[in-house]
């Protein structure tokens, strides 16, 4: 690998680390073939056959009802005196079918084809395959990636490496990859268009999003949600490298004396705009999990369980001289609090028309200015 020279962070960030190293040229990955909203990988290959099929099968309704638009307009213009002239004309059997059954049929087809491939492709689902005819195997484990979105930045936390990375992604050729995402701040959506889907990150939860790359390569990656003003230089770029390849990157960035802990984590997350790669050599191993749980900041109360099927919220147990909370009590000690907002005995004027309690807008008496002229409204 060839280390790019030390490139400083911009002003906000300029504290965290001065002289981190980046990761790498792209020729040292493999080459610049950067490829946009092309498919490089199984998911993101079924997902564009979807689109094309979805859009075939809607054209067959679409094209012919244009064409018979043009055809009818023409053949039935007025100087055509050829053409019949039947005004009592009403009703065609045959006609009646073609028009109902062929769009209840594409849509039948397009309903069908959504719901498997939605269940195929649903991005929490484990892939079952690689590419046509390559099945996933017990053997065949995943690549984990932690993903954060910052303020405007990625990053990357490979807990089997031990690393992390920022704005710069790496993964090994056709080897699945699960990406465990959550946010910093505000949500965001992890976006590889030639990898996989697009899958939202969100302060104080985990989402999670599979995918996988066929080929060797560089692939642009970005947000896929408006997040702010630096949000149009929230870019990365997504490396395919061979296995072997992948190691060597793995161990170039382990010799990084940066260590991600608490303290370089709460100056990274920072807002800071046009970071250029970064790369950590040791990575606390509870961050990412603190993050999730909004308590990095050191005497932050963890808010646990916000991912799917996860426990309760605020679950800890109560500390010494504080009540228990409602979620950790048992229902036999749950009772009832008096209804503070609830109106005592009988309201003012209620049984008594004449009351003033009551408003009887029927009989309210607007001033002279508001009232309208019954002779101009006619």
């Amino acid at each position: 690998m060839i280390p790019l020279p030390p490139s400083p962070l911009p002003r906000r960030a300029a504290s965290l680390a001065p002289r981190l190293l980046a990761l790498g040229t792209l020729a040292a990955l493999g080459g610049c073939d950067t490829v946009v909203m092309n498919p490089a990988g199984d998911v993101a290959v079924q997902q564009s056959s979807l689109i094309v099929w979805s859009v075939v099968l809607m054209l067959l309704i679409i094209v012919p009802v244009m064409a018979l638009t043009v055809l009818f307009a023409w053949r039935y213009r007025e100087t055509n005196t050829e053409a019949t002239y039947e005004p009592d004309w009403d009703h065609s059997t045959g006609l009646e079918l073609v028009i109902w059954s062929a769009p209840l049929l594409i849509i039948i087809a397009l309903g069908a084809l959504t719901w498997v491939a939605t269940h195929t492709l649903d991005p929490y689902r484990p892939l079952a395959r690689t590419a046509p005819g390559r099945p996933v195997t017990a053997t065949d484990r995943p690549l984990e990636v932690q993903v954060v979105s910052l303020d405007w930045k990625w990053l990357f936390i490979y807990p089997e490496q031990g690393i992390a990375t920022v704005n710069e992604l790496v993964v090994p050729v056709n080897r699945p990859v699960k990406f465990t995402m959550t946010s910093s701040s505000v949500m965001n959506a992890l976006w590889v268009p030639a990898m996989a889907g697009m899958v939202y990150t969100m302060p104080g939860m985990e989402t999670v999003l599979h995918g996988v790359l066929n080929r060797t390569g560089t692939f642009a990656g970005r947000s896929g949600n408006y997040s702010g003003a630096g949000f149009s230089h929230m870019t990365f770029w997504t490396h395919s490298v061979s296995p072997a390849r992948f190691e060597r990157w793995a161990e170039g960035v382990k010799r990084n004396r940066w260590r991600l802990d608490t303290a370089s984590y709460l100056k990274l997350e920072q807002p800071s705009e046009k970071v250029p790669p970064l790369g950590f050599g040791s990575v606390d191993p509870t961050l990412f999990r603190r993050v999730v749980a909004i308590c990095v900041k050191p005497g932050t109360d963890c808010m646990q369980g916000m991912s799917h099927a996860g426990p309760a919220v605020n679950d800890r147990a109560p500390r010494a001289g504080e009540a228990k909370g409602a979620l950790t009590r048992d229902p036999s000690e749950k009772g009832e609090s008096p209804h503070l907002s609830a109106p005592h005995g009988q309201a003012p004027g209620q049984n008594d028309p004449g009351s003033g309690s009551n408003r009887n807008m029927t009989q309210l008496q607007l001033p002279a200015p508001l009232r309208a002229d019954a002779s101009k409204e006619a």
